[in-house]
């Protein structure tokens, strides 16, 4: 390979910025040509253009383009998948039954008694006539109790239906991301296998120079095997991943983009923020507020139990007509509660404010437990991919680049350098089962919590006038 060809292919590396790429083995194609100075490999890359295209677009099957991917924010593609989210029948079903808690509390703000009418004739030496008229007063507050049970019962509802939703949207902006997860673990296995097709008849080649041994041949031979089951794999995995999107969403190619960075801001912001910002005060978690109102149903279940069982009374009007007389009567009664005065009824129900109190506290305290938790694992997390990236693109590169001068110089033996490139390559799948781990952390976490969508709609409003390119946030200390 003459100067000038080197310098072309120098050139083409620049302009395609494969020697700017985050990925294990970007410089590879560079190590590539600075190696390969014999006649045979330069002919064989002439004549298997389509075959050598790998190395001009990713070395040893590592896509720079998975690195260099633009920044979208949330703002570009999240209210897509919330339209599409929102029109899920589960979605609308929460809807109406938030309409019919509001009807509830509508219907319990009704008057308790009706008025009752009387009439009755009597026939008989002197035929009588009567009209009678009766209300019972609702002296125990039964209505205002009802109203304030429906009101809290509603609360409890629109609460549970919020965690219910955030558990939703999480558990599918989970599936979103396994999707893409596998969808680029298919793109590199298939580029890995496109890679070693083309290495194997550069192997061929050297066969034919004498260069290798036949062996050596065979084990290039199996390496490709190997890469087509992986593929193989990788593609069922990813159809899996496919399947279970249009389960959850009704379709598998919805807008969606990476948001590590956003999980890092979140993870920044909770780590400096005070502690009723953190979440860490009774009632800042969206999760807890249902078992808080459960507290509160529970005290007015007593209060629903004492204005049950008050003694409500009856007043009546009452007109009669006997004969030539006139008479007009007006009465009041009032039930006696002498055989029963419904005391236990009354302590039952402060049993259960108790044990409501109780179950708040515990549910306050497995939360709390969980959020210490992902507040402590989630950083490291983030660390470790970060200290990942940084491997990526120094180690991994200077390595990928050595060991191909030292293959194609005869140096390494093919059995060392297929072991070392499994290493190399095991790196990059690492990286995306690492960012799995992050996102599985955090939308868990993030949907038990109830916190998912109005951290969403706060940070979507906060960075959709953000620059469609962002760089990695540093390493938090």
């Amino acid at each position: 390979m003459n100067k000038t060809t080197l310098a072309r292919t120098l050139a083409c590396l620049f302009r395609s910025g494969l020697l700017s790429c985050g990925l294990v083995l970007a410089a590879g194609l560079l190590a590539f040509a600075l190696a390969a100075e014999n006649d045979t490999l330069e002919v064989f890359l002439e004549t298997k253009a389509s075959e050598a295209e790998v190395f001009k677009a990713q070395s040893l099957g590592l896509p720079a383009k998975e690195t260099d991917t633009p920044y979208v924010a949330f703002g570009q593609w999240l209210p897509a998948l919330l339209t599409q989210f929102n029109q899920l029948p589960e979605v609308q079903a929460q809807l109406t039954r938030q309409q019919q808690a509001e009807l509830a509390i509508q219907a319990a703000d009704r008057a308790v008694y009706n008025p009752e009418l009387g009439l009755n004739y009597q026939n008989a030496d002197t035929d009588s006539y009567s009209l009678g008229l009766s209300q019972t007063l609702d002296w125990g507050d039964k209505r205002g109790v009802a109203t304030k049970r429906a009101e809290l019962e509603a609360q409890i509802l629109f609460a549970d239906i919020g965690l219910e939703r955030n558990q939703m949207l999480a558990e599918r902006l989970l599936a979103l991301a396994e999707q893409a997860q596998s969808r680029k673990a298919l793109t590199f296995a298939e580029q890995q296998l496109r890679f070693t097709k083309a290495q194997l008849g550069i192997a061929k080649q050297r066969l034919a120079a004498g260069d290798l041994s036949n062996v050596e041949l065979q084990l290039m031979q199996l390496e490709l095997a190997t890469n087509t089951a992986d593929y193989a794999l990788a593609e069922q995995a990813a159809l899996v991943a496919d399947g279970k999107v249009i389960e959850l969403l009704g379709d598998n190619n919805l807008a969606f983009s990476e948001f590590i960075k956003e999980i890092h801001v979140f993870a920044t912001q909770a780590k400096q923020a005070p502690a009723p910002e953190l979440g860490t005060s009774k009632s800042a978690l969206p999760a807890l507020a249902s078992a808080y109102q459960q507290v509160l149903l529970a005290r007015v279940n007593a209060m629903q139990v004492k204005a049950d069982t008050s003694a409500d009374p009856t007043i009546s009007l009452g007109a009669e007509k006997e004969g030539s007389d006139n008479k007009l009567g007006v009465g009041i009664s009032i039930p006696l509660q002498v055989r029963n005065n419904y005391s236990e009824l009354q302590a039952v129900a402060d049993k259960g404010i108790a044990i409501a109190e109780q179950g708040y506290l515990a549910r306050e305290r497995v939360l709390t437990a969980k959020q210490k938790h992902v507040l402590y694992a989630l950083p490291r997390l983030l660390e470790r991919y970060q200290d990942w990236r940084e491997l990526v693109q120094v180690s991994g590169a200077k390595a990928a680049k050595s060991l191909s001068q030292q293959w194609q110089a005869g140096d390494v033996s093919t059995s060392e350098y297929l072991q070392s490139r499994r290493q190399l390559a095991a790196s990059y799948l690492v990286g995306l089962n690492l960012e799995t781990a992050i996102y599985q952390s955090w939308l868990t976490w993030m949907g038990e919590s109830g916190q998912l969508m109005p951290f969403l709609n706060g940070t979507a409003e906060q960075i959709s006038q953000a620059p469609s390119h962002m760089p990695m946030p540093p390493r938090a200390q």
